[in-house]
């Protein structure tokens, strides 16, 4: 990996916008705090022109949806893309309902994302492949993970990033996995929603290198799972749901650079 945009977070400090769901906002604020970015968490529709104005990344989550939060996303989203500031979409469950899907095909039509970050079964729904999943679990299927990514990132001209055992970025051009990380990572609430976050603050000071802003926010938050797993037994999910958190805010590029296993497809 070449790029070196964790210390540029630390140094510029982004403001990230997140219209998030109620389960993970503390989590994911926590989280950019550690990262160094800075995080705004609002759904109010009467802010959702001004904000954009002030923010260098917004991050639109579906994980908790009503009505009244859609109509914040689009009002968000569309004046983001007036400001020219990247918009990461994390479809949480889309293929749990109806009303999520709908949702989800809605936004993709009206708002241009720079990335979207999902799980694989939430993946496999946007790109109508062959999976079986419960929820917001992640489930099985037989499909291509590299090819859906692939897929997408072209259908939707943007970074797309697949999370799980094995990470996988594409931008339709380069595909990338990450075979970092730990099996505690599925265990807390929120940690593929921090993910999204993440990659957020990557994009924000790397907007014009969405494909290796991705690649390091993911192999970043892997590394720092990783490290924050070693010393736990695989019951500890409390420690590690706040260990993830120290590591984030410890963890530098020499890490990263050392650390990461990355194979380029």
């Amino acid at each position: 990996m070449k790029t070196n945009y964790l210390n540029r977070i630390r140094q510029q400090n982004p403001l990230i916008h997140n219209i998030t769901n109620i389960v993970v906002a503390n989590y994911v604020a926590n989280g950019l705090l550690a990262l160094g970015a800075s995080p705004i968490m609002s759904s109010a529709i009467e802010e959702m022109e001004e904000l954009p104005a002030i923010c260098n990344a917004l991050v639109i989550n579906i994980g908790t949806l009503t009505a009244e939060q859609v109509n914040a996303m689009l009002s968000a989203g569309k004046a983001a893309n007036r400001h020219h500031i990247p918009v990461v979409l994390d479809p949480v469950g889309v293929g749990a309902t109806t009303f999520r899907r709908q949702i989800v095909t809605r936004l993709l039509a009206e708002i241009s994302f720079s990335a979207i970050r999902g799980n694989a079964a939430e993946m496999a729904c946007l790109a109508n492949a062959d999976w079986q999943s419960k929820g917001v679990d992640v489930g099985k299927g037989e499909a291509d993970l590299n090819e859906i990514a692939n897929t997408l990132a072209q259908q939707y001209q943007c970074t797309v990033v697949i999370s799980g055992e094995v990470d996988v970025v594409s931008d339709g051009r380069q595909l990338a996995n990450i075979r970092n990380g730990t099996a505690l990572f599925p265990k807390i609430t929120g940690s593929g929603c921090l993910l999204s976050a993440v990659c957020g603050a990557f994009l924000a000071v790397a907007p014009q290198d969405g494909f290796n802003a991705a690649l390091e926010a993911c192999t970043a938050y892997a590394i720092a799972g990783e490290l924050a797993a070693q010393p736990l037994l695989p019951q500890q999910h409390g420690q590690f749901y706040t260990a993830l958190l120290d590591h984030l805010a410890a963890l530098d590029s020499s890490q990263i650079h050392r650390l990461a296993r990355i194979s380029h497809v």
